[in-house]
C-alpha cells in the first residue's frame, strides 16, 4: 500500500522586532527599533492631528503603523513564495485594551488580510507617557459629514473636486504623503490632517523589501483617525475600479493579491477602528464600477477644467531619480500606474505633452527607442523594463480576465467578498464588476489600436497571449 505524501507547508522566513524607548534595549534575538530613532513623530504634523483632543490611543495606534512599516522594509520577502511570519512587540499606554480579544483580534486580521504576511504583534507598558500634544491653534469646525483621502494622483484629484461640489464644505480632505497640501486652489480649506505624521527610516538597519504592501494600513489607519476626530460618518475612496480592484483579480508570479484600496480590507479596518475606540464608520466608493478614464471623463466634464490642472497630478511609482530628464524630474509614463493613467487620458479623450514621461513614444518598435532622446541609456535597466512589462499585462490581463472561462472561479469569489463587503447582493456585484472589466476591455483595446500594430506594448501583450 502506497500511502499518500502528506504536503508540508514551507516554513515562512521570521523577523522579530521590538519597539523600545528611547535608550531601551530590545530582547534578545529581536531586531530594535528606536522611538526617535528608527520612528520619528512630527510634533507639527501631531498637533494638526490631535487638536480636538489629546488621547493616547490615538498615538499608539500611529505608533503600530510606523512600527509595522519598519517590519515590512527590513524583511525581504522570499524569492519561491510570498508571506513571513513577523514577530513585533510594541509599548502603549493602556495595556488592558490593546489586549482585549476584540482590539487585537481585529488589528491581527486586518494585517494579515492585507499583507499576506502572518503577524503576531504583542503588547507591553511603556515606561513613560508620551508628551501631550498642544492644543491645535487651527480654526476648524468640529464636525464634517465625510472625510477622504488626498494625494497628488489624478483619481484622488479629480473625485476631490467632484465631491467637495456634492459636500459643500462638510468634506475634509487628508493629506496621504510628506509634502503637505500642494494644490493652490486647496488651500484655503480644511487642512488639519496636512501630512502623515511620522517618518520610518533604517538606521543600523537596511530596509530590503520594496512590495509596500503595509502602506495601505498606514494611510487607512490615518484617513479614520481624521474621520474619528472630525466626527464624519463616512470615508471617501476615491480609486476607481481599475486601480482598486484590479490588482486584486490579477497578480503577477507568485505575489499575493494587492488589497490595499479594496472594499474588503478597508471593512476590516472599520471593524478595527470600531473595537478600538467605538468609531463605526463606512467606506464608500463612489468610482468603483467606473474606469479611471471614466473618472477623468466625469471631472473635466462637470468641473470645468479649462486651466487643466489634473496634468499636475503624479501617478508614476519610480522615485524622482531614476526618471530625470535633463535635471527634470518627469514621470516614467512606463510602469503600472503610468500605464493606466495614460489609457484614461486616451479614453477621456484628452492629451499630454510628450515631456509628462521619460517614454515619450509608446508607438516606438523597442523599448529603448520609446525613451526620451535626452534620457540616460544607463538608467534604462533590466529592472525598469521588467516593470514596465508587468504594467502592460497587468492591463492587458485584465482586459481579458471577464472572457476566458478559467477565471470564472476567481471571477465568482471576488463577487461573493465584495457583496458581503458593500452589503450588496452577490449576483448584482457580479454584473457590475462584469460591466466593470468590459468597460476597461473596450478602453484598452482602442488604446492598443492607437499605438499601432508595430508598438513596443502592442509586441508585450501579443506575446503573453501566445
Amino acid at each position: 500500500m502506497t500511502l499518500p505524501i502528506r504536503q508540508v507547508a514551507p516554513e515562512l522566513p521570521l523577523v522579530r522586532v521590538d519597539v523600545v524607548e528611547r535608550r531601551g534595549r530590545a530582547r534578545k534575538g529581536t531586531l530594535r527599533c528606536e522611538m526617535g530613532g528608527n520612528l520619528q513623530f512630527s510634533t507639527i504634523s501631531i498637533e494638526s492631528y490631535f487638536f480636538a483632543k489629546w488621547d493616547p490611543v490615538l498615538y499608539d495606534s500611529l505608533l503600530i503603523a510606523a512600527a509595522v512599516e519598519f517590519c515590512d522594509l527590513v524583511k525581504k520577502r522570499p524569492k519561491l513564495s510570498w508571506g513571513r511570519e513577523i514577530h513585533l512587540r510594541v509599548p502603549v499606554h493602556d495595556l488592558k485594551h490593546w489586549n482585549s480579544g476584540e482590539v487585537s483580534e481585529s488589528l491581527h486580521d486586518a494585517l494579515d488580510f492585507l499583507t499576506g504576511d502572518k503577524w503576531n504583534i504583542s503588547f507591553c507598558s511603556r515606561r513613560h507617557e508620551a508628551a501631550p500634544i498642544r492644543q491645535g491653534s487651527l480654526a476648524l469646525k468640529s464636525e464634517f459629514t465625510a472625510v477622504m483621502p488626498f494625494s497628488d494622483g489624478m483619481d484622488s484629484w479629480a473625485v476631490a473636486e467632484l465631491m467637495t461640489r456634492q459636500y459643500q464644505g462638510s468634506l475634509a480632505l487628508v493629506r496621504l504623503g510628506s509634502k503637505g497640501f500642494k494644490w493652490k486652489k486647496h488651500g484655503g480649506y480644511n487642512r488639519p490632517f496636512s501630512s502623515v505624521p511620522y517618518h520610518v527610516l533604517e538606521g543600523t538597519h537596511r530596509f530590503r523589501e520594496s512590495s509596500a504592501r503595509s502602506r495601505g494600513f498606514k494611510f487607512t489607519l490615518i484617513s479614520g483617525i481624521a474621520g474619528y476626530l472630525s466626527k464624519a460618518s463616512h470615508i471617501i475612496i476615491s480609486e476607481s475600479g481599475q486601480g482598486a480592484l484590479g490588482p486584486a483579480l490579477v497578480t503577477v508570479g507568485q505575489a499575493y493579491p494587492d488589497y490595499r484600496n479594496h472594499p474588503v480590507f478597508t471593512n476590516k479596518m472599520a471593524e478595527f477602528f470600531d473595537a478600538l475606540l467605538g468609531y463605526k464608520v463606512n467606506y464608500t466608493y463612489p468610482r468603483l464600477w467606473s474606469t479611471k478614464g471614466q473618472t477623468l471623463a466625469k471631472y473635466v466634464s462637470e468641473c470645468r477644467d479649462v486651466s487643466g490642472l489634473w496634468l499636475e497630478t503624479k501617478s508614476c511609482w519610480q522615485q524622482n531619480r531614476h526618471v530625470s530628464v535633463n535635471g527634470k524630474a518627469r514621470q516614467c509614463g512606463i510602469c503600472a500606474a503610468c500605464m493606466l493613467r495614460r489609457l484614461a487620458v486616451h479614453t477621456a479623450g484628452l492629451s499630454e505633452p510628450n515631456t509628462t514621461y521619460v517614454w515619450e513614444d509608446l508607438q516606438a518598435n523597442s523599448f529603448e527607442k520609446g525613451a526620451a532622446a535626452a534620457f540616460e541609456r544607463k538608467k534604462i535597466t533590466r529592472a525598469m523594463g521588467q516593470h514596465a512589462i508587468a504594467g502592460v499585462l497587468h492591463l492587458d490581463h485584465l482586459a481579458g480576465l471577464r472572457d476566458s472561462p478559467m477565471n470564472e472561479r476567481a471571477l465568482e469569489l471576488n463577487a461573493f467578498q465584495l457583496g458581503r463587503s458593500l452589503n450588496l447582493p452577490q449576483q448584482k456585484v457580479r454584473k457590475k464588476l462584469e460591466n466593470l472589466l468590459l468597460q476597461h476591455g473596450t478602453e484598452w483595446k482602442s488604446f492598443m489600436k492607437s499605438l499601432g500594430p508595430r508598438s513596443f506594448v502592442a509586441n508585450w501583450a501579443i506575446q503573453s497571449r501566445q
